[in-house]
Formats: structure tokens, sequence, C-alpha cells
């Protein structure tokens, strides 16, 4: 970024600032009235700003202890589950799609693989229905032809 831009966007940043700083938890606004489940939706939305404000202002605090309870705690919480990124569901669905794409790999993978043991146990097949070789040389062959087939495969 340029000192240009920085610039540009230090004063909307500071004007952000003070706004929310004047409707934050702990100010002097709610000394007369309790915060209900807007306030705490608001507070939860703009906790990490308040937190920044907090660590340098005695007046300022993330959450407001003069509130009317359980409704203001859920506001609270549902506003900072969405300014701290929702939650989990988005990791699920991520993670979801990279398991399908695996999954999928393998049973490509698991087509071929089939395909290429199929033809060469037909290959096995005709070239041991010519000859009568006993047990010994079979095995051999077979031994040969799988590690030629994978080779092969393994080329490929």
């Amino acid at each position: 970024m340029t000192i240009r831009r920085l610039r540009m966007l230090a004063f909307p940043a500071a004007l952000l600032l003070l706004v929310c700083s004047g409707c934050a938890a702990g100010t002097a606004t709610f000394e007369s009235t309790s915060a209900g489940f807007w306030n705490g939706l608001w507070h939860g939305l703009i906790c990490i700003i308040t937190f920044v404000i907090g660590l340098f202002s005695d007046t300022v605090r993330m959450y407001e202890p003069n509130n009317v309870g359980p409704l203001y705690d859920l506001g609270f919480l549902l506003g900072a589950i969405v300014s701290l990124g929702g939650g989990a569901g988005h990791s699920c669905r991520k993670k979801a799609k990279v398991v399908v794409h695996k999954e999928k790999e393998w049973e490509e993978i698991g087509v071929k693989v089939e395909e290429k043991v199929r033809k060469g146990i037909r290959k096995w097949l005709d070239e041991s229905e010519r000859g009568e070789g006993d047990w010994e040389e079979v095995g051999r062959k077979v031994e040969e032809k799988i590690k030629r087939e994978l080779r092969e495969w393994a080329d490929d």
C-alpha cells in the first residue's frame, strides 16, 4: 500500500472508531437505563473495536455490566459470532469439498487399477492356456507378469 492510500483510509477509520466508541459499552449512556437485546447485539458487533479502544481508555468497555440479563447476553453473543467470523460453518463446508474431491480421485485410481488387473489376468490366462507348464513355472510367470504390469502402471 502506498502512503497516500494509507492516509485516505486513516480518516474513515478514525471516524468509525469515534462513532463506535460513542455507543460502546461502559459509557455514560447506560448509567440511567439498562442495555437490552439490541444494545447487546450492537456491542457484540463492535466488540473488536471496543476491545482495542478499551486497551487505551478506562471509560470504554467491551461488555456493558448494566444490562437486562439473558437478553443482552444473547444479543452480545450473536453480535460477537457475526463479527468474529460466524463460527465453524464455513470451514466444515470447505473440508467436505476437499474430502469429496479426494474420494473422487481415489475412485478414478481404483477404476484404472481394476482395468489393468483385468487385462493382466486375461493375458495370463491366454498364455497359460497355450502351455501346460508345472505350477512353479506358472507361479514364476504370474510373478513376472505382476511386476511388469506394476511397472507399466507406475509409468502411466
